[in-house]
C-alpha cells in the first residue's frame, strides 16, 4: 500500500540570495521524493530595464538550463511545471536582480519495501 503527501515549497531569489538548493537526501524518511515547480513570478519591485533569468542545475539529470526569462514590462510570470525526482536541484538567478519568487510543492510517497532473494523469490 502506498500513500503520498504534499508540502509547500517556496523560495525568493534576489541580489542577496542568488541561489537555493533542494536536496532530497537530507530527508530522513524512507519515501520517494519529487519537487514540482508550478510557478515563477517576478516581484512588483523588479526593475523594468532588466531581464531576470532563473537557471536550474540537476545533479542526477546533469541538466543546467534556464527555466524562466522574465522582464517587468514583458512577462512577469511563467508556469513551467517542471518536476525533479530524487535529485539535488539548485536554482540560480543568473541574470537580473529580482526579486523572483518560485513556488510549488514536494511530494513524499510511501513505498512498500520488498526484499527479493538471489533466486527471485520474495522474502
Amino acid at each position: 500500500m502506498t500513500a503520498s503527501n504534499k508540502t509547500f515549497f517556496g523560495v525568493t531569489l534576489n541580489d542577496i540570495n542568488r541561489s537555493v538548493t533542494w536536496d532530497f537526501s537530507e530527508e530522513t524518511d524512507l519515501r520517494c521524493h519529487k519537487l514540482v515547480i508550478k510557478q515563477i513570478m517576478l516581484d512588483a519591485e523588479a526593475r523594468y530595464d532588466e531581464y531576470n533569468v532563473v537557471e536550474v542545475n540537476s545533479s542526477i539529470d546533469f541538466v543546467k538550463i534556464p527555466i524562466a526569462v522574465l522582464k517587468a514590462d514583458e512577462q512577469r510570470t511563467t508556469n513551467p511545471g517542471v518536476e525533479f525526482y530524487e535529485s539535488k536541484v539548485t536554482f540560480c538567478l543568473i541574470r537580473g536582480s529580482g526579486p523572483v519568487h518560485m513556488h510549488g510543492y514536494v511530494v513524499r510517497d510511501d513505498v512498500d519495501v520488498i526484499f527479493v532473494s538471489e533466486d527471485g523469490q520474495r522474502i
